[in-house]
């Protein structure tokens, strides 16, 4: 039996006072631009300030856009860089940066080789709203996403040796009379204070979906909504960046995810992907509503206007073999069963013979792969017709903060003029302008590894040209 991977974070007590390069989060991003940036010979440490590492990355269920790869060939798709773009700009309601996306559409591949490389291989497809093709990658055993991505990259970072540490809360960067970034001031667990000096600091700290403040600051009708956020997204990094002269973009755009149960404690994420497999949406009538593989945008606004605000997905055993994920949901208790329609209709409360009809005329749709009622045309691999039968109880929550800290394609965070304050990247969450006013399911991992990587590499770029001036 293999021995399950568990990581250590470093001990403080060996925490310097100097290093070529800072990293701020541990999530996708974070971890992604330390590795870069090591491979390339620098000193790097990671900070966190969750005792938790991984982030919101960890929470991510679906996979990783990317177009023009193997996998995909291997699969028959052919795609394009282009209708990357153009379904991710449309998906956006084309306010994305042009810039941003198109270095982000044109290196996706790019970072899924990588990331090959490093050991972390994505071969198997599915489909997410809003992409008219199979581009979301995922690892053959079709686990979550999220938490096989980041062991993955801790697997590789205590490899190199890459110091993390946790617990670490990074007050203020530092900076030098002409405001290029020089290091950071942080809080250790004890309460104590540390200059930490470095000649580059990447800021890899994800949004604000969990900081009721910085909502209720821009988008006060949503902070009050339940959030699929791990508490640590509180938006510090782009306090952090706007403090040292950063300009901030689009920080009213705030993402609703349509498929969240929230009937726990707890709110869980009901990834896109399960969509993308094969489930439907039906109204606590038992009836169809929507195009369940249109953008987040338009399926929350979809269920927004139901009575109720909520809806159940439901699906099969097929389907449910598809979508591993489905299996962690079930453990929790959030999965209803039904070894017939029927029962399951009992179990969830909507009317048997409407829920009946409903699936009988959706598997007459898919059979004819073209979809009558709302046009709905991917996702559509199989139809919902081997027990048992299985619901799960949905509603919109906040779920990803499209605004940030602005950059540039190089990573660069920009002063509000658009010149680059020296010394700070960022990429991720933290960074704004992507998106537009919607993010497309899959587009978040990608934009991690994408800007994780060139994050790293142009700290790595920068460092080298400060020790060529010294020298």
């Amino acid at each position: 039996m293999t021995k399950k991977f568990i990581f250590q974070p470093t001990s403080l007590k060996e925490l310097a006072d100097q290093y070529d390069l800072l990293v701020i989060g541990s999530g996708g991003t974070g971890l992604t631009a330390a590795l870069q940036a090591k491979e390339l010979g620098a000193k790097v440490a990671i900070l966190e300030k969750m005792a938790k590492i991984g982030g919101n990355t960890t929470r991510a269920s679906s996979g990783m856009n990317a177009a023009e790869t193997n996998a995909q060939l291997q699969h028959g798709i052919i795609d394009s860089y282009q209708e990357f773009y153009q379904d991710t700009y449309r998906g956006g309601g084309r306010l994305s940066n042009p810039e941003l996306l198109q270095y982000f559409t044109s290196h996706a591949a790019l970072s899924i080789n990588w990331l090959a490389t490093e050991g972390i291989v994505l071969d198997d497809l599915t489909i997410t709203g809003g992409m008219k093709l199979k581009r979301t990658h995922r690892p053959s055993s079709m686990a979550p996403i999220g938490g096989f991505l980041v062991t993955g990259l801790l697997k590789k970072v205590a490899e190199q040796q890459i110091p993390l540490f946790t617990n670490v809360h990074v007050d203020q960067l530092l900076q030098a009379a002409d405001t290029t970034v020089k290091g950071a001031l942080v809080t250790l667990p004890d309460g104590s204070k540390k200059k930490l000096t470095a000649s580059a600091v990447i800021l890899a700290t994800g949004g604000f979906g969990a900081s009721h403040k910085l909502l209720q600051k821009f988008r006060p009708d949503l902070a009050d909504y339940q959030t699929t956020n791990q508490p640590g997204a509180t938006g510090d990094g782009i306090l952090l960046a706007q403090a040292a002269g950063s300009g901030l973009v689009d920080m009213d755009q705030v993402q609703v995810h349509p498929t969240v149960q929230q009937d726990t404690d707890h709110a869980y994420l009901i990834g896109e992907a399960v969509r993308g497999e094969g489930a439907i949406l039906v109204t606590a009538n038992g009836q169809r509503f929507v195009n369940e593989l249109d953008t987040r945008k338009n399926v929350t606004e979809a269920i927004n206007q139901l009575p109720t605000k909520s809806a159940y997905l439901i699906l099969d055993s097929r389907i449910r073999e598809h979508v591993k994920a489905v299996d962690f949901y079930d453990q929790i208790g959030l999965v209803k069963h039904g070894e017939t329609l029927a029962e399951l209709a009992s179990e969830i409360e909507v009317p048997a013979e409407k829920l009946a009809a409903t699936i009988a005329t959706w598997n007459q749709q898919v059979a004819q792969q073209h979809d009558d009622d709302f046009e709905r045309s991917t996702g559509m691999d199989r139809d919902i017709s081997v027990g048992p039968f299985l619901a799960i109880h949905i509603a919109p929550a906040v779920h990803y903060t499209m605004g940030g800290v602005r950059i540039n394609a190089k990573a660069q965070v920009l002063k509000e003029n658009g010149t680059p304050l020296k010394g700070l990247f960022a990429g991720g969450e933290v960074a704004g302008g992507l998106h537009g006013n919607n993010r497309i399911g899959g587009n978040s991992i990608a934009e991690t590894v994408i800007f994780g990587r060139q994050a790293g590499l142009q700290a790595c770029k920068y460092l080298t040209k400060i020790k060529s001036e010294i020298s």
